[in-house]
């Protein structure tokens, strides 16, 4: 498992120059043994570059750095009306309106369109997050998007 991090690693150094941070293995399930490549990356990162799965591993991705105000939540409620969903799709779908041509400079492709954009931002496929997102609300496992 440590050559399969090696390779990754190897692959995928170039991507340390946009942020890319990576973790590691990491130990998901213990009883059955499940492993994952843990990375990092700063939100104006283009997710498309990285796979969901590399020989046979899950990629478990988080974001590091600061967040803009479309994704300040207080973390801490209590009450489920209160509570948010801090990468709900319509919180990117604001963010890359607003900041959609800084972002275009920070993805340094001046042609890249919105969606593009989004799915760079939200995990390489934002329709899929967003139909993901509608289910776990639908089940009761995330709490409903509410505008501020």
């Amino acid at each position: 498992m440590l050559n399969i991090l090696a390779q990754f690693k190897k692959k995928y150094k170039f991507l340390e120059d946009r942020g890319l941070r990576i973790i590691g293995l990491k130990v998901v399930d213990p009883e059955k043994k499940t492993h994952v490549i843990e990375i990092s990356r700063p939100l104006i990162f283009d997710s498309r570059m990285i796979p969901d799965r590399f020989e046979g591993l899950k990629i478990k991705r988080r974001i590091h750095g600061n967040l803009p105000e479309e994704f300040q939540i207080d973390r801490d409620a209590i009450d489920w009306h209160k509570r948010e969903y801090i990468w709900a799709p319509e919180r990117f779908e604001k963010f890359t309106d607003r900041c959609f041509n800084e972002i275009k400079k920070e993805l340094n492709d001046p042609d890249i369109s919105r969606e593009e954009v989004l799915d760079a931002l939200c995990f390489g496929d934002f329709q899929a997050h967003k139909e993901k997102c509608q289910r776990l609300i639908e089940q009761g496992k995330i709490p409903p998007y509410q505008d501020q």
